[in-house]
């Protein structure tokens, strides 16, 4: 199993560069960033509070670094157009040098649709338009022109060049109802959630008999997040989980028994400064992936 970092988009520019950089030298495999416009308040609030917006820190975290995966984690398509994300992500591939991930999710957060204006419809029509979109993205990525009618997206004959570094630039999917899982297992290489390694495993498993459905013979990469820390006086509290060395040690061997693939980090619980952030991802890492995975 790799490990990737995920940097708070809500820090200082300065300080996620940083946090790449550190990851880049010392062998993370990836660098993910949140692509969001405000915090997430669970309903219409408005949330006051820096977020960068992560198409201006990807080409900076892809010209700073020479070997970590890059990508947003993820960008919804309610909000961008799928034939520009395929224009983005080819670019910036040329700017990495053949390292760039592109992330795709449906959309969700309500209060940054609400406060700018994007339409974020009902389940049905929201996964509908997803199937579109990631359709439109991977032709655009793979085909020389692109032609496209559908009830969300028109795109005739779109040229969209120069193709990406990678023989074939991956798309990973964030979502995990029944629907999303089937898209994913078609159109998709990866896959990403959210979850606790029993949780996040029973979601995995759904996702490859959804891959057995509709035929796929080609392997998925599946990854999942959570937030680590330790040494911490209570087992669990919300999405950060706590503990000796020890017991995070087998709670990291549980999602390699999951087979995942890659378990990326947030570093945003690990400390108020880059520097206390960048130690606690670092020991982490060394003292309790490290050994797990070897």
């Amino acid at each position: 199993m790799r490990l990737s970092l995920w940097p708070n988009s809500t820090n200082p520019a300065a300080d996620i560069l940083d946090e790449a950089r550190a990851a880049d030298d010392d062998g993370w495999y990836g660098v993910w960033l949140a692509d969001h416009y405000m915090p997430n308040t669970g309903d219409l609030t408005r949330a006051d509070g820096p977020m960068h917006e992560v198409w201006g820190l990807l080409p900076a975290v892809a010209a700073m670094t020479s070997k970590v995966r890059v990508g947003p984690l993820v960008s919804p398509t309610t909000i961008h157009h799928p034939a520009l994300l395929a224009k983005r992500a080819a670019t910036i591939d040329h700017v990495s040098g053949g390292r760039f991930v592109l992330g795709l999710g449906a959309g969700w957060q309500l209060n940054e649709h609400d406060a700018y204006g994007f339409e974020l419809p009902g389940a049905k029509a929201l996964v509908d338009r997803f199937d579109e979109a990631i359709q439109v993205t991977r032709s655009m990525l793979d085909t020389r022109r692109t032609t496209f009618h559908g009830a969300y997206y028109d795109v005739a004959d779109a040229p969209a060049d120069p193709k990406p570094v990678q023989e074939r630039l991956p798309i990973l999917v964030g979502g995990k109802g029944p629907r999303m899982l089937r898209i994913t297992a078609r159109h998709a290489q990866g896959w990403n959630t959210w979850g606790l390694p029993e949780s996040a495993g029973e979601v995995r498993r759904r996702l490859l008999e959804a891959a057995e459905q509709v035929g796929r013979t080609e392997p998925l990469w599946t990854t999942t997040n959570w937030m680590f820390d330790v040494d911490g006086e209570t087992p669990m509290a919300g999405r950060v989980v706590t503990g000796s060395v020890a017991e995070l040690q087998d709670l990291a061997g549980r999602y390699v028994e999951q087979g995942f693939d890659e378990f990326v980090l947030p570093t945003w619980n690990l400390g108020s400064t880059t520097a206390e952030r960048q130690d606690r991802a670092a020991r982490i890492k060394t003292e309790i992936f490290d050994p797990v995975v070897a």
